[in-house]
C-alpha cells in the first residue's frame, strides 16, 4: 500500500463505452497522481481515437496485451456484460485493482464466481459501478425509514421509458441476450436502489411480455427474448411486501415513480424534470413527499439535509480505496451477487410461472 501511496497510480481501459468517455476517464485523470496510462477497445482505430481524445500514451490491440502490461496498477472495465467476468478474473490474477461497469455479470453464477476470486486477493480493490439515480437521496429516504415509516407494508416501483412498442426499432445490445445475459431493461440499477433502502427481497414471483420479440441488426431481423415488459411481485426480507413494474412500451408511462408505505408514514418518490431539487451526474431529478397518520392525508414536502445530499463519487471513490483513504461503499461485489441473484429468479420464476425463494445459495 505504501508504494502505491508514493508513485503514480496508472489505469488501463477495457472497453470505452459512452460512460467510460462521459465519466471514467475523465473523472479518474483528474485524480492526483493518477494516469491514464492505456486504452484496449473493440478495434484498435477506436483504441486509438480515445487515447488522441484524452491523451492517453499507450494503445493496446487487446485487452491481453493490457493485462500483461505490470506497470498497469488498476483497469476499468467498460464493456458490455458478457465480458465483465472473463475481464474481471483476469486483471484479480494479474494482480490489478478492478472498476466494473454495471450489470455486474451475465447472471449470479459469473457474479459469485468474481466475488470468489476478489475475496483471495484481498489486496486489490473492486467495485461495481452504482446505480446512479437516486444517489442524491438515498441518505434522505434511509433516513426517513429509520425514523418515521414504522414497519414496512409495501414497496411499489413503476419504472418506464415512457415509450409506445416500436416495431422498427435496432437491436441494442440490453436486447441481447448473448451480450446481456439475464439483465432485463432497468430493473437490476432500481433494484439496487432499493437494496440500499429496504434491504433484499426473500421472494420473487414474475409475470414477463416481450411485445417487440423480433429488431433489426442492419438489414436482418432477429428474434429478441429479453422481456420487455415485466411485472415482479413477492416478500422483502424485512418484512412487507413488493411490486415492481419496469417497461419499456407503456407509453406516456411514468419514468420513475415509487411509494414505500409503512405503518407510520408513507413515502412517495418520483420523477420531477422540473423540479430544482438536488441532483448529480447521471441521477434524476426526483421530488419527495411524505404523509402520515395525523395528517389528515396532508402531503408535504421531504426536506433534504445538506448533509445527506449524495453524489456521483465513483472514480474517487476507487481510487482512495486503493490508497486505503476509504471503503467502497457503491457498490460492493458482495451486493453485486445478491442483485444479480434477485436477476436471476426473475428469469426463473417467469420461465417456471413459479414462486423462487433467495437467497439462490
Amino acid at each position: 500500500m505504501g508504494d502505491i501511496m508514493k508513485k503514480s497510480l496508472k489505469v488501463g481501459y477495457i472497453g470505452a463505452g459512452a460512460n467510460t468517455e462521459k465519466h471514467h476517464i475523465p473523472k479518474i485523470q483528474v485524480q492526483e497522481g493518477v494516469e491514464a496510462f492505456g486504452v484496449a477497445n473493440r478495434s484498435i482505430e477506436s483504441s486509438k481515437r480515445v487515447a488522441e481524445k484524452f491523451g492517453i500514451k499507450n494503445v493496446y490491440p487487446n485487452w491481453k496485451e493490457l493485462l500483461k502490461d505490470s506497470e498497469i496498477d488498476a483497469v476499468c472495465i467498460g464493456t458490455w456484460p458478457y465480458m465483465h467476468a472473463p475481464l474481471t478474473i483476469e486483471a484479480l490474477n494479474s494482480g490489478k485493482h478492478v472498476l466494473v461497469e454495471a450489470r455486474m455479470a451475465m447472471n449470479s453464477e459469473e457474479a459469485l464466481e468474481m466475488e470468489n476470486i476478489s475475496k483471495k486477493n484481498p489486496q486489490l480493490i473492486t467495485q461495481v459501478v452504482p446505480a446512479p439515480h437516486t444517489l442524491p437521496y438515498d441518505l434522505t429516504i434511509i433516513d426517513w425509514i429509520n425514523e418515521e415509516m414504522g414497519d414496512l407494508l409495501f414497496l411499489d416501483m413503476r419504472i418506464t421509458t415512457g415509450e409506445f412498442p416500436n416495431l422498427k426499432s435496432e437491436m441494442h445490445w440490453r436486447n441481447n441476450r448473448d451480450l446481456s445475459g439475464n439483465n432485463i431493461m432497468h430493473m437490476g440499477i432500481w433494484y439496487e436502489a432499493a437494496m440500499r433502502w429496504l434491504g433484499t427481497a426473500s421472494s420473487v414471483n414474475a409475470s414477463a411480455q416481450t411485445v417487440v420479440n423480433r429488431m433489426k441488426t442492419g438489414k436482418i431481423f432477429r428474434e429478441v427474448t429479453i422481456p420487455d415488459h415485466l411485472e415482479v411481485m413477492g416478500s422483502m426480507s424485512v418484512g412487507g411486501k413488493y411490486h415492481f413494474t419496469h417497461s419499456n412500451v407503456l407509453g406516456g408511462g411514468p419514468i420513475a415513480d415509487v411509494w414505500i408505505y409503512g405503518t407510520k408514514g408513507t413515502l412517495h418518490l418520483y420523477d420531477n424534470q422540473t423540479s430544482s431539487e438536488v441532483s448529480s451526474d447521471n441521477s434524476f431529478s426526483m421530488a419527495l413527499e411524505i404523509t402520515k397518520p395525523d395528517s389528515n392525508i396532508k402531503w408535504e414536502k421531504l426536506n433534504i439535509k445538506p448533509e445527506n445530499i449524495g453524489s456521483w463519487r465513483v472514480e474517487e471513490e476507487f481510487v482512495n480505496a486503493i490508497r486505503g483513504k476509504e471503503h467502497i461503499s457503491h457498490t460492493s461485489f458482495k451486493d453485486g451477487v445478491k442483485y444479480m441473484e434477485f436477476t436471476d429468479a426473475v428469469r426463473k420464476s417467469w420461465e417456471s410461472a413459479s414462486e423462487i425463494k433467495l437467497p439462490l445459495r
